[in-house]
């Protein structure tokens, strides 16, 4: 279901998700649009980021978790990936021009294998330098794969097992949750997924298993604090069961 209508509701600031899972979507047909490169669709994507994200954090949000670049991504043109990581780098360059004043901690979740060097030390330099924060948590999901982070969750339960660390009968939902690139941020309470798709994408299947959905046609490039304070004021209206009648 889409959701783009306009509500004089106020948020009930004791009812504010936790944790939520953004999938920018949409800066490619974004940039098409304004007959510019897919990359400026990209900056303009990450200037939003960082606008959602300062909103986010005023109203109460402790964690955000932003899918920035998926495990299938590297499946595209050269240069379009190329570009995503010349952007990538410059933003962890300007960590402190973007992070000054805002108190949000970054965090860098994914297989960081498969990046280069100069972008690895960029990440540890960001993290380093956010850590002493106190506010919202930005996780980046970079080189990130829903299927792969359970796959990499059950190889390490099998090798404490094979080592003696642990028993079959110690294997549960939570001893997986707690391998799992999120383990120590709040349950993921809302997944927002912009540009009209209808699709998780790979993105936080275990984490998503009790989640609310919000989609909308807007591209990312244009989505709006107005339409983040939407998608909460919707997911105030929903009865959350948990399986329970």
């Amino acid at each position: 279901m889409f959701f783009k209508k306009k509500n004089r509701r106020k948020l009930d600031m004791n009812n504010i998700p936790q944790h939520i899972g953004i999938i920018m979507d949409g800066n490619g047909r974004w940039a098409k649009k304004r007959g510019l490169p897919r990359s400026a669709g990209h900056r303009m994507g990450a200037e939003t980021l960082k606008k959602i994200v300062i909103y986010c954090n005023k109203i109460g949000v402790k964690c955000v978790t932003a899918y920035a670049f998926s495990t299938e991504n590297w499946n595209r043109p050269k240069s379009e990936v190329d570009a995503l990581m010349d952007l990538l780098y410059t933003y962890l360059g300007q960590v402190e021009e973007q992070f000054k004043g805002t108190n949000v901690i970054l965090r860098v979740i994914g297989d960081r294998s498969a990046l280069s060097d100069k972008i690895n030390a960029a990440i540890d330099h960001a993290e380093e330098y956010t850590s002493k924060n106190t506010g919202l948590v930005l996780n980046v999901a970079l080189n990130y794969g829903g299927r792969a982070e359970i796959t990499r969750a059950a190889k390490s339960l099998a090798e404490e097992i094979a080592a003696g660390r642990r028993t079959l009968r110690g294997v549960s939902e939570q001893s997986l949750s707690e391998l799992m690139y999120t383990a120590n941020s709040p349950e993921v309470d809302l997944i927002i997924r912009p540009s009209g798709e209808y699709r998780l994408s790979n993105f936080l299947l275990w984490q998503a298993a009790y989640a609310e959905f919000w989609f909308s046609n807007i591209n990312w490039p244009d989505f709006s604090e107005k339409d983040m304070e939407q998608a909460i004021l919707d997911y105030q209206m929903r009865n959350r069961r948990f399986g329970k009648v």
